[in-house]
């Protein structure tokens, strides 16, 4: 037996969680979990299921989804769990968020292949390097900016990479760049309430005395910092911490929100609704 996801999403209505039900049980398929929702707003309805299969099923079950889709008007993936998302790493010079991917994906707890990491800044090269992962120097500039995104295309393409992941990579991606990889990039940032933008954010928030701080994990679009929410987490603080306490603070957020982010998207539990996810966790 192998072991399978189905993700659909089409237009609500009766008679879709019984037909695909049908479609794996006439062909002794066992499911293992299945999650579903219909949004009322939208009228759209999202569904994930995973199943075990009897070897060699791939193609029969290609063929039967292809057969339902048109009555249900059907978005859907098939997914064999054996072969993992292969993810290419973006950073800069704050290593916390990388340094969990990696080692998360060492210890198992992320099913993801990490097949290389770039950075505009050669800094972070050691700690690739100590997990056995290609290090790739982009340097950028403004003027160059064109050049080094094409590099970075480039090395999705080559290192045939499902996932871009920017890890503190603190350089803005291009509407053009975005528009090549829609639902394939996600980010962390901060946040803040209230919000805090330029330079120095925690800072900002120290002197306004907030009480909660946290981060946002959230698929990139040409909007910057406006792209369907994966993940949010947050923790509160006091009069007590400083600038340099609630940085570290928000580091601990930033990793916690990137890797269940980067988790559930490699899971297959992220669908896109409008602009908004449904996130089967």
């Amino acid at each position: 037996m192998s072991r399978h996801v189905l993700t659909l999403s089409c237009p609500d209505r009766p008679g879709i969680v019984a037909a695909i039900s049908g479609v794996l049980a006439e062909r002794d398929c066992n499911i293992v979990e299945s999650q579903q929702y219909g949004d009322r707003s939208t009228g759209r309805f999202f569904m994930r299921t995973q199943f075990d299969a009897p070897d060699g099923l791939d193609d029969e079950l290609t063929e039967a989804f292809t057969v339902l889709a048109p009555e249900f008007a059907l978005e859907w993936r098939l997914y064999d769990l054996a072969v993992r998302p292969r993810v290419l790493i973006l950073v800069s010079r704050q290593g916390h968020c990388l340094n969990d991917l990696l080692y998360r994906q060492r210890s198992g707890l992320l099913a993801i292949d990490i097949v290389a990491v770039a950075s505009n800044h050669p800094d972070m090269r050691p700690l690739a390097q100590s997990y056995g992962v290609d290090y790739h120097h982009l340097p950028v500039t403004a003027q160059t900016r064109p050049a080094q995104e094409a590099e970075i295309l480039s090395l999705v393409e080559h290192c045939q990479a499902d996932l871009v992941v920017l890890a503190r990579y603190m350089q803005v991606l291009s509407d053009d760049l975005c528009a090549k990889l829609p639902g394939r990039i996600i980010n962390i940032h901060h946040s803040f309430l209230p919000s805090f933008k330029g330079a120095k954010p925690y800072h900002q928030a120290h002197d306004r005395g907030v009480k909660l701080i946290g981060a946002t994990a959230h698929y990139v679009t040409p909007h910057l910092d406006e792209g369907p929410i994966l993940e949010q987490e947050v923790a509160r603080v006091d009069h007590t911490h400083g600038p340099d306490e609630l940085m570290a603070v928000g580091r601990d957020m930033e990793c916690l929100a990137l890797a269940r982010a980067v988790r559930w998207h490699a899971e297959h539990r992220v669908f896109l609704n409008a602009d908004r996810t449904v996130v089967f966790r």
